[in-house]
């Protein structure tokens, strides 16, 4: 039976980062994964460039039922450390949106980073192989200190347990329930998972005045929920044939329940009752062609079929209710989805395990210690734009700091 320090299930961006930096302070580190290629989701994002981080991060750009929860990791470890490393390596970047950060080249530098980080620590990695189970110690038996893991290739001891595994979104490129089924094993709570950053769907006949289109994209203003609960994006919005899509909507996804609408202005910072009113008073073009100066044009048509309005009207014989009532649908669009393309469009998973039964210096477990949870798996999710890998860097590194200290003091 082999023994090591540290086992870290998962070889995702999370897990690779846990396991080079927890091997570059003293562990002897063996990092587990079951999909037969390394690291997926870190080589398809951002369209194939990798957002790995953002430049403007804190807690504020999170969600969890545990919103305090990750200040600590973040402040510890920041984007600006991270950026460091990618400098490092001799990795070009750069910003497109909002802080977003990309390769300059590709996603595959990241990986290529992560591995090099791994091999400066010695990083032992089977993969693929499964963990068949996992025991803590009060399971193991009495001849074993520390975890006793089954695995595919045989038993594995282990003084600590790392499960950077666990997020359900894209499950066809080898993402489980695993980490979360094992988490919930051992006696902890699980907050229910849920798609996020993810196309919003809409019943097929209430959706049909918009299916024509499918393509288009403009800026919107787009909110939902109450109170702490309610998110607001000014973001681009993509019509699709099942409903909507685009930054806006993923980024409102993470927000929206079951049940609830969404507010679209599709004309933020724009006064459109006053602009339209003025144009009743000096312009003789027709309503459509004047709704086509400020939309694209399938919109301005769409918007006056479903209000029924005569599109070739002029503006001066327009009513001002009319005129009034269109700007009000325009700008305060109430809809309520019917469901999300789930997890296959997912970016994310919304939900995970419960961070009130988490310590957030060292993410390690409350309830059996030396198991530590880190990335998707835990109940924090990050808005789009590269916030999500931070989280994964700055968990890790938590994690990987603390065990790191406990050798040294060994």
């Amino acid at each position: 039976m082999q023994s090591f320090d540290l086992v870290v299930i998962g070889a995702g961006a999370a897990g690779l980062f846990c396991a080079g930096m927890a091997g570059q302070r003293g562990q002897r580190v063996l990092v587990i994964d079951h999909a037969e290629r390394l690291a997926e989701k870190i080589r398809i994002s951002g369209g194939g460039r990798c957002n790995f981080t953002n430049r403007d991060v804190g807690p504020a750009n999170f969600l969890s039922e545990n919103p305090a929860f990750c200040r600590s990791a973040l402040a510890r470890y920041s984007s600006q450390d991270f950026i460091a490393l990618v400098q490092k390596h001799g990795i070009g970047f750069h910003e497109k949106h909002k802080g977003q950060l990309f390769c300059d080249d590709s996603s595959e530098q990241i990986i290529q980073m992560l591995l090099s980080e791994c091999e400066a620590g010695a990083v032992q990695r089977w993969q693929p192989c499964t963990v068949i189970d996992v025991h803590a110690p009060a399971e193991a038996s009495a001849a074993v200190a520390g975890f006793r893991l089954e695995t595919s290739r045989g038993v594995v001891q282990a003084k600590a347990v790392v499960v950077a595994t666990g997020g359900l979104s894209i499950p066809k490129i080898g993402a489980s329930d695993w980490g979360l089924r094992l988490a919930k094993r051992l006696g902890h709570n699980i907050i229910e998972p849920r798609a996020a950053l993810v196309p919003l769907t809409f019943d097929a006949e209430a959706w049909a005045p918009f299916s024509s289109l499918s393509g288009l994209s403009l800026p919107v203003m787009v909110s939902t929920g109450k109170g702490k609960a309610r998110g607001r994006f000014l973001e681009d919005l993509l019509f699709t044939h099942r409903g909507l899509s685009g930054p806006a909507i993923l980024q409102i996804s993470s927000f929206w329940k079951d049940g609830e609408s969404l507010q679209i202005d599709l004309a933020p910072d724009v006064d459109l009752t006053a602009k339209l009113l003025e144009a009743k008073a000096e312009s003789r073009r027709q309503l459509g062609n004047e709704l086509a100066s400020l939309f694209p044009q399938r919109l301005a048509q769409a918007w006056t079929e479903r209000l029924g309005l005569d599109g070739s009207r002029t503006m001066p014989e327009c009513k001002d209710r009319d005129l009034q009532n269109l700007a009000s649908q325009l700008q305060a669009w109430q809809l309520a989805p019917s469901g999300s393309e789930g997890w296959r469009k997912a970016e994310v998973m919304r939900g995970g395990v419960d961070t009130r039964e988490l310590n957030s210096q060292d993410m390690q477990s409350k309830r059996v210690p030396g198991l530590y949870f880190i990335g998707e798996v835990v109940d924090v999710t990050g808005w789009l734009g590269g916030y999500n890998f931070q989280w994964a860097w700055a968990s890790a590194a938590a994690c990987a700091r603390s065990l790191g200290e406990n050798v040294s003091k060994a």
